[in-house]
């Protein structure tokens, strides 16, 4: 079997917890914070799981994880 390639855009972006979930981080915190409430800046911060309707997808995008 040949090696399978990792996409790279998605090891920047997630990481396994110790129970082999998916972790994401939160969007919209990067620019324009001055129009976005501080509300949800606030819920926006830390780490989340991912969907489970998403990791199928992402496990295909990271065959070695």
């Amino acid at each position: 079997m040949p090696k399978l390639k990792t996409k790279s855009a998605a090891k920047k972006r997630f990481s396994v917890t110790g129970t082999g979930k998916l972790k994401r981080n939160f969007a919209n915190k990067r620019h324009l914070l001055f129009n976005k409430d501080t509300k949800v800046k606030r819920q926006a911060r830390g780490t989340t799981l991912v969907n489970e309707a998403d990791v199928k997808l992402v496990k295909h995008y990271l065959p070695y994880i």
